[in-house]
């Protein structure tokens, strides 16, 4: 099966009724008109397509156990709040309050496309989060370097 390829930054903003627009071009790359959608780690949303959010879900479920406290923390974090949304007519979707509470998400969102999944986060929170990672990003491209090639 071939998976989609998301990519892209955007920046749109949430309505009153917590709904934001995911961009035309990435909505293209999205196979039907749904998605789940669940809290990420660095205070983000992942939006998955159903296919690729099975497969981690999956996968994170048969790695872990019920057993282990730190496997429940996980599971409980990325998997217990994953809601499917539909993607209506007019290309939004509609983000759960739960969900708009853990990410901060007010007004204007930031959208990114990371090749099969989807970040939604607050504006300001994203300024704010590459302000404190930008040294961390330069070392992470310098090691990077010493393995890829372009």
């Amino acid at each position: 099966m071939v998976r989609p390829m998301i990519a892209g930054e955007y920046h749109n903003s949430i309505d009153e009724k917590g709904r934001l627009s995911l961009p035309a071009r990435m909505r293209s790359d999205i196979p039907g008109s749904v998605i789940v959608i669940t809290q990420g780690v660095d205070k983000c949303l992942w939006l998955f397509p159903p296919d690729e959010w099975k497969r981690i879900s999956e996968n994170l479920m048969a790695s872990t156990s019920l057993f282990q406290s730190r496997a429940r923390l996980i599971q409980r974090r990325i998997i217990a709040p994953a809601q499917e949304a539909e993607i209506d007519k007019a290309g939004r979707i509609n983000i759960a309050p739960t969900l708009r509470e853990y990410a901060g998400l007010t007004k204007e969102a930031v959208i990114l496309g990371i090749k099969n999944y989807i970040e939604i986060w607050d504006e300001a929170a994203y300024r704010d989060y590459w302000a404190d990672k930008e040294a961390e990003f330069q070392e992470a491209a310098e090691e990077l370097g010493k393995i890829v090639t372009i």
